[in-house]
């Protein structure tokens, strides 16, 4: 399957994962960075949190990283139309081939990205761009429970199957040579007002005109089916948000 139309789905929408302005602005404020910190947003999309970090660090500069350049434009326009373009500069590469030096952030970023490169690999690889005593924010999905019902750990299987609890996690953390300094759950209404909501109108009105591509109509499905889950069983998983130091 064509995984390029997912880059297509998501076009046009604040945000490609799960998250908000007030979970963004609390996990600053557990992290506590330096007032002028170097921070490093790795798998941006459109930039939302890259624009509340911009408000709520007013001396901060922002290294803003994405594969897809269309996110980083509609970035850019948001930042101009923002006043804080100056202090966000957006970088178009792989999360997994960092062009920056070792050591050169204060703060690294990752709301809903890790995923892509796998929470273990990114704690690991990541690191070596942190400062000593630098810190890394990001939220990944996670089970609340060590015995989900029998069909989201069926379809879990299949749409994530390295899915692991929140203990889980934090043994990885620990592992990867990283202090927790804090951890919270997302809220099930930011899936929904921030995220799932703007992307079922998005979903509606592309089954039609992608109802004859095979690949689009696949990732469309599996959309639905996900969004279902979730309003089934959001008691049982979610995105949990770790806030990290670098020993």
């Amino acid at each position: 399957m064509d995984n390029s139309f997912i880059f297509t789905l998501f076009e046009g929408l604040d945000r490609k994962a799960p998250g908000s302005d007030t979970c963004t602005n609390r996990m600053f404020d557990i992290l506590a960075p330096p007032p002028q910190a170097e921070i490093l947003d790795i798998g941006c999309g459109a930039g939302s949190q890259a624009l509340a970090l911009a408000r709520r660090c007013r001396n901060c500069h922002i290294t803003a990283v994405d594969i897809h350049q269309p996110y980083l434009d509609a970035l850019r326009k948001r930042a101009d139309e923002e006043g804080t373009a100056e202090r966000i500069v957006t970088v178009c590469t792989s999360m997994d081939d960092i062009p920056f030096a070792p050591e050169e952030f204060d703060v690294i970023w990752a709301e809903g990205s890790i995923f892509v490169i796998g929470f273990e690999k990114g704690l690991s690889y990541w690191k070596e761009f942190l400062k000593t005593g630098g810190s890394l924010a990001l939220t990944e999905m996670v089970w609340f429970t060590d015995k989900p019902p029998e069909e989201i750990a069926a379809f879990m299987e299949e749409a994530y199957p390295v899915i692991t609890t929140i203990a889980g996690c934090e043994q990885m953390i620990e592992k990867s040579g990283y202090d927790l300094v804090g951890s919270f759950s997302l809220p099930s209404e930011v899936w929904w007002r921030e995220y799932y909501d703007p992307l079922r109108i998005r979903l509606t009105g592309m089954e039609k005109e992608y109802a004859e591509n095979q690949d689009a109509r696949t990732v469309i499905d599996m959309t639905w089916m996900e969004i279902e889950q979730f309003r089934k069983y959001s008691d049982y998983y979610g995105y949990q948000a770790f806030l990290l130091k670098k020993r």
